[in-house]
């Protein structure tokens, strides 16, 4: 097993996880098996019960892991599946030793950081690193292993220590290091300054790791005396010193590495030059070349809790360019904050109100994803009641769901007191009911999660031809609250369709309007397995309806396989991003790098 540690240095928020995901590209590109894992050096277990304001959204996994975001840039970009061991976080290792001393495991020993804590690092990532995640039996050729944070982090010291260990446990020319550090420029002085990245490389040796390449983040690509001087002051080979410029779409970024041959860098540090051939990016590069060139704008409302922060809604916002692509149209992604649509608002902040229903008023689409707590809800709903009512194409995810069958209740059944019981515990009638499984009193893990059967019991469903008529489908979850099944006969009676429901059949999965153009609710998460070549088919049936293009997609052939054409080149996809060139950043993982993506 050969290991490529990516770290980072200066200021976080580089873009350690798409440099990471772009290295796996390039290498499964030379030909090689590729898995990743995240560290994460803060003290929860997993992502679970984190707020999205402090960490962003959280990934789930097949398995039910709640991870850390970048997991999902990684099964994006590589189309792997992972398991909740590939995040690593100071919590679960804690958690694994003081349980093995607990049992005795440690014969009396006194339990320090080094060794205990340090050698299960090790071997947590010696044994992760043979899981397969690519559907292919045995472990990869290389594991890409990202360390969140920044050099120097008192939080991540165990973790540096560890894996400078590791560097002579696995030895030579089986580990490469690459560090992604800032190369600024003032504008006063209009030069690009490489004292950071020499203090960052400094600090490093420090620790016990070398770098082998140094990954420069930069605005525009590095001038030769740059170079020059990073590599006689930070001990790196001049050819293993690479930029990573601000491009148009991250989808660059593995080509930038390409084109500088990094594949070639890594591929001698760990001695692989003999057997990696010349990286295949044709469709990658057809990819990204169309992202570029998309002008026909469809513009969708994302109406959340959350939208201060994209990164909330990260795998939403990626599917939705996924999709946009596969349509051939520049997504326009306008942030409505649901509470602004409340009458509340309208009496405290009526600019807000009104600005928040204009850009309603003005969209394609709308799509309401997930969320927790009572905030916003009330607007969700009448966002949802504005679609119904005025045939918007409509998407509900999770407890965008819960709130279109709420608004259903209450405007056509004049059920005028229903409600969730999360959010009104004693509503005389509960269209959303506390799942009989679940805890109340522990809150992480304690959902219903992870990759879950589908069952269409409708078969001329809108849902059910998105994904090519097959009789189920396997979806992630990750949800406590559910559709009241005494309320199921006297919604379907009022014409709300439940196309698809669960193994036992009184679980409700997926809902429909049949009377209206494209409203589907979703219990579960389509966002989670939407991929680049892939895209959801929940969202593909929003961005096509939003253009008028439902019909076509619908077709068997045409819901599942769209061909990117581009020049002389022909590549078939099953969707990808679709984004513009406004310069905006993703805020956590992407920032640095523009993410291409109009919004308000």
């Amino acid at each position: 097993m050969k290991y490529v540690l990516v770290t980072g240095g200066v200021v976080s928020g580089l873009g350690k996880g798409v440099t990471a995901s772009s290295i796996g590209v390039l290498l499964k590109a030379c030909g090689l098996r590729v898995t990743s894992i995240k560290i994460d050096p803060y003290l929860n277990t997993d992502a679970g019960t984190m707020s999205p304001f402090e960490h962003g959204e959280v990934f789930v996994l097949d398995d039910g892991g709640e991870v850390d975001l970048d997991l999902g840039n990684y099964e994006r970009f590589l189309d792997i599946k992972l398991t909740r061991d590939n995040n690593i976080t100071t919590g679960k290792i804690y958690q694994h030793v003081i349980a093995k001393e607990r049992k005795g495991d440690y014969l009396g020993k006194t339990v320090q950081v080094v060794p205990h804590i340090t050698d299960a690092i090790q071997e947590w990532i010696e044994r992760v690193a043979m899981i397969p995640v690519d559907g292919e039996e045995g472990p990869a050729d290389v594991c890409v292993i990202e360390l969140g944070g920044t050099i120097g982090d008192i939080e991540s010291a165990p973790f540096i220590e560890a894996l400078g260990q590791f560097f002579y446990r696995v030895g030579p020319g089986n580990f490469c290091l690459v560090h992604v550090s800032l190369v600024p420029v003032l504008n006063v002085v209009g030069e690009q300054k490489t004292k950071p990245t020499q203090h960052s490389v400094r600090g490093l040796r420090g620790l016990g790791l070398t770098p082998d390449i140094l990954a420069c983040r930069s605005t525009k690509a590095l001038e030769d005396n740059v170079r020059e001087k990073l590599a006689q002051f930070c001990h790196v080979p001049l050819e293993y010193i690479f930029t990573l410029y601000d491009v148009p779409n991250i989808w660059h970024i593995p080509l930038l590495l390409k084109d500088q041959k990094a594949h070639l860098a890594i591929s001698k540090v760990l001695n692989l030059a003999s057997i990696v051939k010349e990286p295949s990016l044709v469709e990658w590069t057809s990819r990204a070349e169309l992202c570029d060139n998309l002008h026909v704008p469809v513009r969708i409302a994302v109406v959340g809790k959350y939208t201060g922060l994209s990164d909330a809604y990260l795998s939403v916002l990626k599917a939705l360019l996924h999709a946009s692509v596969a349509c051939r149209k520049k997504l326009v992604v306008d942030w409505v904050p649901a509470c602004d649509l409340e009458k509340e608002t309208e009496k405290e902040n009526p600019n807000a109100y009104k600005a928040a229903w204009k850009l309603l008023k003005g969209v394609d689409g709308v799509l309401v994803p997930g969320g927790f707590g009572d905030r916003g809800v009330e607007g969700k709903i009448l966002a949802a009641k504005y679609a119904r009512e005025n045939k918007i194409p409509f998407l509900g995810i999770c407890l965008g769901m819960q709130i279109a069958v709420i608004e259903f209740a209450r405007s056509v059944l004049c059920l005028q007191d229903a409600n969730s019981t999360e959010f009104k515990p004693d509503t005389k009638h509960p269209c959303i009911i506390f799942m009989p499984e679940g805890s109340r009193t522990h809150m992480g893990g304690t959902m219903r999660l992870g990759s879950r059967k589908s069952f269409f019991n409708v078969k001329d469903s809108k849902s059910a031809k998105l994904y090519g008529n097959k009789s189920f489908v396997d979806e992630r979850h990750r949800h406590r609250y559910e559709v009241n099944p005494d309320m199921v006969e006297r919604l379907e009676k009022a014409g709300l369709s439940f196309a698809a429901k669960d193994e036992s059949g009184k679980r409700m999965e997926i809902i429909e309007l049949p009377s209206h153009p494209f409203f589907i609710g979703a219990q579960f998460h389509p966002e989670f397995k939407s991929r680049p070549g892939k895209a959801s088919p929940l969202f593909l049936g929003l961005i096509a309806a939003s253009c008028g293009e439902l019909e076509s997609v619908l077709k068997p052939a045409s819901a599942h396989q769209h061909v990117i054409s581009n020049g002389t080149k022909n590549v078939f996809v099953n969707g990808a991003s679709k984004k513009a060139t406004n310069g905006l950043a993703d805020v956590r993982y992407n920032k640095g790098f523009c993410n291409g993506l109009y919004t308000r």
